[in-house]
């Protein structure tokens, strides 16, 4: 694996002296805090259509972000070209903003080492041949339409980053990293005499192309989307009402991340905007749910060796036995409220500012057994997958639309439905909580999370939960 600091100072003749020069003009102007954010990034996006590989993308981004914070003002400037001349333009106009006063003290930066290596990927998807990723998509393409013959249209996308990151601060790190990443999307439309139905599914995290032999391999990934389309053929149409969910392990952990996580970064909670606002060593949720979110997790898509602001990324446990116990953190709204950093500032290039952001978020397995809870409901809406969401941060509202659910009668799984979508409260439906399984499961690795007009990527996760009410808005009359 190259070192980050090697590949910048040999590929754009930048030198430890010269980030220290550019770190001292960012505070020229007084401030308490400032850093330069580098990044160099390779971006493919391979994709099929109509057993044809339509389009074909490869992309150069690099640029340096440069901040300087004084008290609760921020200044930020970019550059696209990696050169001192440049970056010293963006500091001083990152100064200006920030304008404060102060004497200014020379810098040392010492590089530092990361705490973990999560990724420790051999060979990049960006350097695979093409025709490894053309024969993933044939191979996807074939196993749908094998799946049933009424599979009438495939479309598959192999997506890649390759990403170098090196982030210098006037406190005086110097890290970096190297940041794979890779995702593969395989959707299915069915027609049945006119009756259209989709599925969609994926995989991916931050490796190489070897993620897409064992269990995620292509054939596997078509196949589910194309169940998911064929099982919508039959779909009856969803009942409305306030009724028991139960929510399937591994993705619909979505909803959490929308309608509980967004909740709990700390910018929205410093600001007094977040429905969790002042509720730490407060019960928040059921005494069965722990929430954590664990950027540490070998692998996967949104885990990180590093946040974007240099710090080790760590597990944080947000909600334990129902008790709210803290917040995502990023540098800024650490240092106004005196809190502990998590490594969770991420910014999505350098030309945005990092904010608090989740990484992989999950609840923590129970003790109940997933087929008992099942069971235990009367009459209810098993919820597999989801599709798109909304959620109100200030209020914890939220709206998401199931894609793949099914009834429950008697306490058996029975017709899936279409045109489900789930209403809710995040911190209340929380405390309906009534059971959870033991089979946590992390998604498959496809999360992109967005906030401000900038997108991450990210993980979910969920055990089987039971929510003992939840408004079920449907088309059934």
């Amino acid at each position: 694996m190259i070192s980050p600091l090697t590949y910048f100072t040999e590929n754009f003749n930048l030198t430890v002296a010269d980030i220290e020069k550019l770190l001292a003009v960012a505070l020229s102007r007084g401030g308490d805090y400032a850093d330069l954010y580098f990044e160099y990034a390779v971006l493919s996006n391979l994709s099929l259509e109509e057993q044809l590989i339509k389009s074909a993308n490869r992309a150069i981004t690099q640029g340096v972000g440069v901040r300087v914070i004084s008290g609760e003002r921020t200044g930020y400037a970019y550059c696209d070209e990696i050169n001192p001349e440049a970056i010293r333009t963006a500091a001083l106009t990152a100064a200006h903003i920030a304008n404060s006063t102060g004497a200014t003290t020379p810098i040392n930066v010492t590089a530092g080492q990361h705490k973990h290596d999560l990724y420790p990927v051999a060979h990049p998807a960006s350097e695979e041949p093409l025709e490894r990723k053309i024969e993933m998509l044939n191979r996807a393409d074939q196993a749908a339409r094998a799946y049933d013959r009424r599979i009438r249209e495939v479309q598959a996308s192999v997506i890649d980053e390759f990403k170098v990151i090196l982030i210098a601060t006037s406190e005086g790190l110097l890290i970096g990293d190297v940041q794979p990443l890779v995702r593969m999307n395989v959707s299915c439309i069915a027609d049945d005499d006119g009756n259209l139905q989709a599925g969609r599914t994926g995989g991916g995290g931050r490796a190489g192309l070897d993620i897409f032999v064992g269990q995620r391999t292509p054939d596997q990934l078509a196949i589910n989307a194309a169940r998911q389309a064929i099982v919508q053929l039959d779909a009856i149409e969803a009942p409305a009402g306030a009724m028991e969910v139960v929510l399937g392990p591994g993705w619909p952990g979505i909803l959490l991340h929308e309608a509980v996580g967004h909740g709990l970064e700390s910018d929205f909670n410093r600001k007094g905007t977040s429905a969790f606002s002042g509720l730490i060593g407060q019960k928040v949720a059921s005494e069965l749910c722990t929430i954590v979110d664990d950027g540490t997790i070998e692998g996967r898509r949104g885990s990180l060796n590093i946040d974007d602001e240099g710090n080790p990324t760590s597990r944080t446990v947000l909600i334990e036995n129902g008790i709210l116990r803290g917040y995502l953190q990023d540098h800024l709204s650490a240092k106004l409220t005196k809190a502990q950093l998590t490594g969770n500032g991420r910014r999505e290039s350098y030309q945005c500012l990092p904010m608090p952001r989740m990484t992989n978020t999950f609840m923590l397995s129970g003790q109940d057994a997933p087929q008992d809870i099942i069971a235990s409901v009367k009459r209810g809406l098993y919820a597999v997958n989801f599709g798109g969401g909304q959620v109100d941060i200030t209020n914890g509202k939220f709206v998401f639309s199931g894609s793949e659910a099914y009834l429950i009668e008697d306490g058996k799984i029975t017709a899936p439905v279409k045109g489900a979508t789930l209403i809710g409260h995040g911190p209340t439906s929380l405390t309906k909580v009534t059971a959870v399984g033991h089979d946590l499961a992390l998604d498959q690795g496809v999360g992109l999370c967005g906030k401000n007009g900038q997108s991450v990527p990210v993980g979910v996760g969920l055990p089987t939960i039971k929510i003992s009410e939840m408004t079920v808005g449907g088309t059934k009359g």
